[in-house]
């Protein structure tokens, strides 16, 4: 199985209760800091959910990377991998991490069989989740709690680090799922 079958079967099989719900956006291929990273599959809703898809075709160099960048950010994460990774894949990820397996069943259909629940996140790293804002998006959430002048022409950098010192966890978190929602062109450039 190649990462292109198992993602449309997965987002025919094990999103589709997301299907048509105004309140949640499903996003392939989601930046992580700025692109160093990218989320196979990012859901967006009251909640923060990102999904790693291992194929057959994969190798796991990149996993440890892509363990710390989806952690950093997603609210819960969930790896699916074919039966080749598993055992690796349970050694690699965090214990609160999901894991999905997916097999061919004998008509040729993918199946996706929880491995493991996961659970949520215990640390997000809210700069993070504030890099997941295009600098349009910091600058407006800051005019709005009271910034003006030379605080919204500072670098981007600066515009994430205030945003982490001015509002609570929970507030910045939610601001931030609501502008990926809204956000109509998933490919400007930040």
């Amino acid at each position: 199985m190649n990462d292109a079958e198992i993602r449309k079967s997965f987002h025919r099989k094990g999103l589709r209760h997301y299907r048509g719900r105004r309140d949640t956006l499903v996003v392939d291929e989601l930046g992580l800091h700025h692109g160093d990273a990218r989320a196979d599959i990012a859901v967006i809703n009251g909640r923060l959910l990102g999904y790693e898809i291992k194929s057959d075709d994969d190798v796991l160099r990149r996993l440890p990377g892509q363990v710390q960048a989806y952690s950093a950010v997603f609210d819960h994460v969930e790896i699916i991998t074919c039966a080749c990774h598993i055992a690796a894949v349970r050694r690699m990820v965090p214990k609160w991490w999901g894991i999905t397996l997916c097999t061919r069943g004998p008509r040729g259909a993918i199946r996706f069989t929880a491995d493991r629940r996961g659970k949520a996140n215990p640390n997000v790293i809210l700069m993070s989740v504030a890099k997941l804002l295009w600098r349009t998006e910091a600058v407006e959430i800051l005019s709005k709690v009271g910034e003006t002048g030379a605080a919204l022409r500072a670098p981007r950098q600066v515009l994430y680090e205030r945003l982490v010192e001015l509002l609570p966890s929970a507030k910045l978190r939610s601001l931030v799922r609501s502008c990926l929602r809204e956000r109509t062109n998933w490919r400007c450039r930040v």
